[in-house]
C-alpha cells in the first residue's frame, strides 16, 4: 500500500522519521542527548502485536514513557521466558510504577481461539492458553449470540487471566508490597479509540484510569478529558515531509 506521497511504506517511514527527529531536535536540542543517557519509564505495557494498538500513540505519550512487550493476543504465560524477562527487568531494575495489561476489541487471536478449526503452524500452540480461557468460560461465551461481542468478552477474560498471572509473580507481588506498584487490566476499543479500565488488579481502587463500560463486573460509562494544546503535525509535500505545530 502506497503512502500519501506515492512512496512505498518503508521509504515513507524513513522520511517521516527524518522530519520528526529534526523537529524534536529543533524544539529541544537536548531531547535526544538526554534520552541517550538512560530510561526511566513509569509504565510497563503488555499488549497485543496488532498494528491498530500502538501503546504510546493511543495514550498520548512520548518515547521513553512506556516499557513495552507485545505478542499475539497479549497472552501472559508463567512459563514464557520472553515475557518473564521483560517483566523482571521493568519491575526489578527500571522500577516502573504501573503495569498495564491491555486487550482489545476485534482481536484476531480471540476470534481464532473461538474457532473449532485449526489455524495452522505455531499459532495453534500459542493460542492454547486462550483456548483454555474459552473452555473455562464456555457457558457464558456460548450465551453471547453476537460474534463480535463474544470475541470482546473473551478478550476481557483473557486480560483477567493475565492479571492473575501478573499478581501471582513473586517480583510483582514483592514490588506491590514494598513500593506500591499497581497492576491494571484494560481493554482498548478500536472502534472508538478509548481505553476502558476493567477494574481488576492491584490498582483497581486507586487507578488513574476510570472504570469503563466494558468492565468484567460493571457497565459504568468511562469519562475522559480532552487534552488541548499545541501538537507537532507532519505535513507532506512533494518528495518529503516536515513537522509543523498546530
Amino acid at each position: 500500500m502506497a503512502s500519501p506521497t506515492g512512496q512505498d511504506k518503508f521509504t515513507y517511514a524513513l522520511k517521516s522519521n527524518d522530519a520528526w527527529a529534526n523537529y524534536k531536535g529543533h524544539q529541544n536540542p537536548s531531547y535526544f542527548p538526554e534520552m541517550s543517557k538512560g530510561q526511566a519509564p513509569q509504565i510497563l505495557w503488555f499488549g497485543c502485536s496488532d498494528s491498530r494498538v500502538p501503546e504510546t500513540t493511543l495514550m498520548g505519550l512520548q518515547p521513553g514513557d512506556v516499557f513495552t512487550h507485545r505478542n499475539i493476543a497479549n497472552i501472559l504465560s508463567p512459563t514464557d521466558l520472553n515475557f518473564l524477562s521483560v517483566l523482571e527487568y521493568a519491575v526489578a531494575h527500571v522500577k516502573v510504577k504501573h503495569i498495564i495489561l491491555c486487550g482489545h476489541t476485534c482481536c484476531g487471536g480471540c476470534v481464532g481461539a473461538l474457532s473449532d478449526g485449526r489455524i495452522g503452524g505455531v499459532l495453534d500452540a500459542w493460542l492454547t492458553p486462550l483456548k483454555g480461557v474459552r473452555a473455562e468460560n464456555e457457558k457464558e461465551l456460548k450465551s453471547i449470540t453476537d460474534d463480535g461481542a463474544r470475541a470482546q468478552r473473551l478478550a476481557e477474560l483473557n486480560v483477567q487471566r493475565g492479571v492473575q498471572v501478573l499478581m501471582s509473580n513473586y517480583v510483582v507481588a514483592e514490588a506491590i508490597k514494598e513500593r506500591g506498584l499497581t497492576v491494571h487490566g484494560i481493554v482498548y476499543d478500536i472502534a472508538s479509540g478509548k481505553l476502558n479500565d476493567l477494574g481488576i488488579g492491584s490498582g483497581a481502587k486507586n487507578s488513574p484510569l476510570k472504570p469503563g463500560k466494558h468492565g468484567v463486573d460493571g457497565t459504568q460509562e468511562a469519562e475522559y478529558e480532552v487534552v488541548k494544546g499545541k501538537h507537532g503535525v507532519l505535513v507532506f509535500n512533494g518528495d518529503g515531509a516536515e513537522m509543523t505545530v498546530q
